[in-house]
């Protein structure tokens, strides 16, 4: 082969190259999500016996019979909700601890330590903290409330505070990896930025407006990107807390699908709602690089 053969495959043999290097990774990916995904699609579009074998082609009726649904809207309604309760909660709450353990103090690793421990608590120990703290009776929320003469609250039976509670669950739960995320974009903040904006008169707010939001904000969209992608499919800590209830106040999709799946029989039912679940991940995804990722700066 003459040297301007070689050259004219050597594109092709790169290719081929590269394509082999990823054979393993596309093997996993077919496996554990194309297939499952494929195989999702068709149960979606077919009633299913009581052990999910396929039993009718039912077409779009799995997807008609939930528009007409009151509880699949009604769930739709409560996985939006709890999306706008924990994700701007869990910024709030998660780039001021970032800040203050951003601090070079004496002692400073003790105070990084307690702000993202909660890293290593998994969902499930973290709702049965929270079980306790929101008891009615020997819980220490109602507890404080009594204090100031407040009156008692269900936190977990009472429709109007059962989602909210299990929002601050999710918040506490989450906002250590919130906190380390923030915390290394801040010690990555390049402090000849810093010193050079507070020479030409920049006060504390300005220097964190115009220099340390800005270099940090790749870390903020990925936080708030990880975190709606982890709400929109939460389900340990509903299922501990409130298993869907009072009358359906937390009945998120994820809930709803495990519910018609294991409790109704309707694989068929349940594999159309996971289908909706994925369509509305993908459109909150789309949104927040269509909408907020032009705010970042990755310069």
């Amino acid at each position: 082969m003459t040297g301007r053969t070689r050259t004219r495959f050597a594109p092709a043999r790169a290719l081929v190259q590269a394509l082999a290097y990823l054979v393993p990774s596309l093997l996993v990916f077919a496996v554990f999500v194309f297939y499952p995904l494929a195989r999702n699609v068709q149960l979606s579009l077919y009633d299913t016996t009581p052990f999910g074998g396929l039993s009718r082609f039912a077409g779009a009726g799995n997807y008609a019979e939930l528009l007409r649904s009151g509880e699949f809207l009604g769930s739709l309604r409560v996985t939006v909700l709890f999306a706008v309760y924990t994700v701007p909660a869990g910024l709030v709450l998660g780039l001021p601890l970032a800040l203050l353990a951003n601090r070079r103090m004496r002692g400073i690793a003790a105070f990084r330590t307690a702000y993202s421990f909660t890293i290593a608590v998994s969902i499930a120990a973290a709702a049965l903290i929270w079980e306790w703290m929101f008891d009615p009776n020997v819980g220490i929320l109602n507890y404080l409330l009594s204090l100031v003469h407040g009156p008692r609250i269900g936190w977990l039976t009472d429709p109007h505070w059962a989602l909210p509670a299990v929002a601050a669950t999710t918040v506490w739960q989450s906002l250590g990896f919130d906190v380390v995320v923030l915390l290394a974009a801040l010690q990555g903040v390049p402090d000849e930025l810093v010193e050079a904006a507070r020479i030409d008169g920049s006060g504390q707010w300005a220097v964190f407006r115009h220099v340390v939001v800005p270099a940090i904000s790749p870390a903020l969209f990925f936080v708030g990107v990880v975190a709606t992608l982890g709400v929109l499919q939460s389900f340990g800590q509903i299922h501990i807390l409130t298993q869907g209830g009072p009358v359906g106040a937390t009945n998120a999709i994820v809930y709803s699908i495990y519910r018609n799946a294991f409790f109704n029989f309707r694989f068929g039912l349940a594999a159309a709602q996971a289908m909706v679940l994925f369509v509305l991940v993908l459109a909150f995804t789309t949104l927040q690089f269509g909408v907020f990722e032009r705010w970042v700066s990755y310069g």
